[in-house]
This record gives structure tokens, C-alpha cells and sequence, in this order.
């Protein structure tokens, strides 16, 4: 497992308030979105101190050419430079920045990396898609103490959908963490799925065409992992964390405006997310942009989101969906913390 890499002070402004607890923080440049945390250890989390989010679109036309395009190369920069900015206003224990599949797809992906590591300084790597899916289901598994044997896990990016299957504790050790026995990632997001079907992601036809496709992708997975059979001995739980999963929360819970509080670790019944999912497709695109909890940047995303989400749903109808508005940001600073607090392993002693 990589580790977290050490900030250099010398790449920011060296304007910190030195009077301020040391700090981690995690930047998690994806397909559709740059966003950054920063917290401090407490208890057995921590402690937000600041956070950021920008919609950057990195993955705009990588299904048809294979490359990051200049415009969208240079918005995910200017995004990149804000969270220096910010980082720059307190003292640093350690930073970790990662960027997902727009990155691991395109043909000049690592050639973008080098310019983004040599104009912000920032310490920024891919991260593979199996520790992606272990990064999400550390942040996540406290959403899933609260009984039964299996739960998947799904995470709807931008530009891929990451799947696990989770082995969760037994009631003998409520104090195991729960373990990932089985993931996949998807190349398939909201991005693409966007991008792929255009204006007919917003039509019925189109919806149950991107439905069907990422259904065909999911079939295998589930067989390998008797994950139908699973189902009907019960005791197994769907888990979302991704905007799409969210979002049908916000709906569900008939928000006037997006609330975190509100919306993580909500539980919504299978018919909860039937209605909300209705809901949302009969809003249209003028609708989506309008309400208060999407907003017209995401409007053309949340169809394709949602039809992921109905495949997943269809195929493996869970009894209940258990919704996290946290991820692969928590997760990375859950593991920074954690590894600075491992005492020091012993030395040997290899004298004669």
C-alpha cells in the first residue's frame, strides 16, 4: 500500500499559522470533480478543518479521443492551485494527493501528472482501482456496524463505477473491520455514460439502453460471487457513496437544499429509492438543473448516475440502501492518521 506522502513545505507559501494543530489532508482529483480535506485526528476520526470541491470535468472528451484535453487539463490546474492556496494557511503533518481514472485511462495522463506535480508541488499519483475500493469501504464501515453478513459497496464516479463485496462481522466480533473478499471497477461513469449517449441519456430509450449496459457488466460478478443466492438467505446491504446515491437521498428525504448531516448514513427501503429514482426521471434536465440539491452543473449527469444505480438495484434488490456522502478523501486521511499513530517497530538487534 502506497504511502502517504510527505508534504514539502518549501513547494507552498511559507505563510502558516504555526499556532494551528498539525494537519492531514487528501486530494482526490477524479473524472468529474477536484476535491480536497483536511482534518485532525480525533477520537477515532477527525476533525474537519477545511474542505474544497470544484466540478473540473478532467474526463471531457476522453471517451472519443483517449486524451485529457488541454481546456479540461487546464481547469483541473486552476483547481489544483486553490487547494495549494489552502494549504498554504496551516502547518502540515502529511498530504496525499491521487487522481482516479480520467488519469488512468488517458493516453497523456501521466505526462499531465508531471506538469501538475512540477506547477502546484503537489505530491500526486494514481491510485489503482482495487485500493480505491478499499479506500472507500475504510471511510464507510461504520455505516455498516449495525448487523447482517454481506453488504456491496458501490462507488458512481465520473469515469468508472467501483464495486466491492464485503464480508461484514460476525456477531461473535463486532470489533472486526469488515473485509473486502471481491471488487470490480466498472469503465463506466457518469462522465462517459454522458458522453456516450449525449441527449438520448435523457430519454426513456436511452436511460434503459445505459440500464442494460452497465447490467451486462455487473452479470459475472455477481456469479462468481453467489452474490444472488446470497440475497435470499439475507442479511446483505447495498451501500452507496457517490453524488448519484446522495442525491436520490436528498429526494427521498424531500430536502429543500442539499443537507450532509441529513443525508449521511441515511437508510432508504428498496421502495424509498423505486420512488426517488421515479422521481428524478420525471423531472427532465430543465427540472434536475433547477432543483436545489443538483443544480445546473450536475444536471446532465444525474440520469446516467441513476441508471447505474438501477442496474446495481435491479440486479441485487436489497432490502435497504444504506447512503454515505464520504469516500475516498476520508478514507485517505482515516489511513495517514492511523499510520502515524502504529508505534515504531522494533529494530533488530544484528550484532554479533
Amino acid at each position: 500500500m502506497a504511502e502517504a506522502a510527505r508534504h514539502d513545505p518549501g513547494a507552498l507559501p511559507d505563510h502558516r499559522d504555526r499556532t494551528q494543530p498539525l494537519a492531514f489532508a487528501a486530494v482526490d482529483l477524479g473524472t468529474n470533480n477536484c476535491r480536497m480535506l483536511v482534518g485532525t485526528p480525533a477520537g477515532d476520526g477527525f476533525r474537519v478543518l477545511d474542505s474544497f470541491s470544484r466540478i473540473v470535468r478532467l474526463g471531457e472528451g476522453l471517451h472519443d479521443t483517449g486524451r485529457l484535453c488541454p481546456t479540461a487539463m487546464d481547469r483541473a490546474i486552476a483547481a489544483l492551485h486553490g487547494c495549494v492556496s489552502r494549504l498554504s494557511r496551516r502547518p502540515m503533518r502529511a498530504v496525499r494527493a491521487v487522481a482516479t481514472e480520467a488519469c488512468r485511462q488517458a493516453i497523456n495522463g501521466s505526462e499531465f501528472l508531471d506538469r501538475v506535480r512540477s506547477e502546484t508541488g503537489l505530491p500526486i499519483t494514481v491510485i489503482s482501482t482495487r485500493e480505491e475500493a478499499e479506500l472507500a469501504l475504510e471511510s464507510c464501515a461504520p455505516l455498516l456496524r449495525d448487523g447482517g453478513r454481506r453488504a456491496i459497496l458501490f462507488d458512481i464516479g465520473g469515469g468508472s463505477t467501483e464495486i466491492a463485496w464485503v464480508r461484514l462481522a460476525s456477531a461473535g466480533c463486532p470489533g472486526d473491520a469488515p473485509e473486502l473478499v471481491g471488487y470490480i471497477s466498472l469503465p463506466i461513469g457518469v462522465v462517459t455514460l454522458a458522453e456516450r449517449f449525449g441527449a438520448a441519456a435523457q430519454t426513456e430509450e436511452g436511460f434503459d439502453a445505459m440500464v442494460e449496459d452497465a447490467m451486462g457488466r455487473l452479470r459475472a460478478f455477481g456469479r462468481v460471487h453467489c452474490i444472488e443466492q446470497e440475497l435470499r438467505q439475507g442479511g446483505v446491504r447495498l451501500l452507496g457513496t457517490s453524488g448519484t446515491v446522495t442525491t436520490l437521498a436528498g429526494i427521498a428525504l424531500d430536502l429543500p437544499r442539499y443537507s450532509r448531516p441529513a443525508v449521511d448514513g441515511a437508510v432508504l427501503s428498496h421502495a424509498d429509492a423505486v420512488t426517488a429514482l421515479a422521481v428524478l426521471r420525471r423531472l427532465g434536465r430543465d427540472g434536475l438543473a433547477q432543483h436545489p440539491c443538483i443544480g445546473p452543473e450536475r444536471a446532465e449527469f444525474v440520469l446516467p448516475g441513476c441508471a447505474i444505480f438501477a442496474a446495481i438495484h435491479r440486479l441485487w434488490p436489497a432490502p435497504e440502501v444504506v447512503v454515505a456522502d464520504r469516500g475516498l478523501r476520508e478514507g485517505m486521511l482515516l489511513r495517514m492518521m492511523r499510520a502515524e499513530q502504529k508505534p515504531p517497530r522494533p529494530r533488530r538487534d544484528t550484532r554479533i
